[in-house]
């Protein structure tokens, strides 16, 4: 096979699954690791693929720090479906943290609270949202206003959160990568997120299938600290099987 010949192949599985790894690349055209790292590089330049940790993706794998309003007009039939999933998972006097996003402001308008309802948040478009009914008791976390998501991040807010514990943690991501984990641009949301991480019985981000194999610029966690992961219908079968095999439980609205 001619390296242009292998070059073609490596771009028709790479455009097929959305992401490949070397050592896939490797077994499927029998050429070493060095070789197909190589190829990735010459692709990469020729704007054929994107490079990643380990392999390769269809798509730029790097996130950019976008504006809450261009974001409330992104994918907003699947950001509805998840809500709706998400919003199941809510039991009578419960109480929970919903972080910031426009995931998490619509699964704010999905919450039809039975009985009383506790929600610890940092997002002050949820708290809009979540105003409006009177069984549900809001702790509105105060701080530094990030402008460009309408949400508080800083230390004064962290500090707020030593003295809860809920049940669970609704998590909105910016990117979600199978090896460096969950991320957002910001790191001082990412502070936050890792705070609200450590109060929580169970961390459950809602994440829509464009943010997989995407990276922030700061790390949450990894995902062996998600208990789960609501996206929509829309997500790769490949990448499905790929995170329950490890074990990360996804849930397709």
């Amino acid at each position: 096979m001619s390296s242009l010949e292998r070059h073609q192949q490596i771009i028709d599985i790479v455009h097929s699954k959305g992401y490949e790894s070397v050592t896939s690349l490797c077994k499927a055209l029998k050429v070493s690791a060095v070789t197909i790292r190589k190829d990735l590089k010459l692709l990469e330049k020729s704007n054929k693929l994107f490079r990643t940790h380990g392999g390769a993706s269809n798509t730029n794998p790097f996130t950019i720090d976008r504006n809450v309003n261009e974001k409330e007009n992104m994918q907003i039939e699947e950001k509805k479906s998840i809500a709706k999933k998400a919003a199941e998972y809510i039991t009578p006097n419960d109480s929970i943290i919903i972080a910031s996003g426009t995931t998490l402001t619509a699964l704010a308008r999905e919450i039809i609270p039975r009985q009383k309802l506790i929600v610890i948040t940092s997002s002050l478009p949820v708290t809009g949202e979540l105003i409006k009914h009177a069984d549900i008791e809001i702790f509105q976390l105060g701080g530094i206003i990030r402008q460009s998501s309408s949400s508080v991040v800083g230390s004064y807010a962290e500090n707020i959160l030593k003295d809860f514990f809920c049940t669970k943690l609704f998590l909105g991501v910016d990117g979600l990568d199978f090896e460096f984990g969950i991320t957002t641009s910001n790191s001082m949301e990412a502070q936050l997120n890792k705070n609200m991480i450590q109060v929580v019985q169970k961390v459950i981000v809602l994440a829509d299938h464009t943010k997989f194999g995407k990276r922030g610029f700061s790390r949450i966690c990894g995902l062996d600290e998600v208990d789960e992961i609501i996206t929509d219908k829309n997500i790769s079968p490949v990448i499905v099987e790929k995170y329950s095999s490890q074990g990360i439980k996804i849930t397709i609205a």
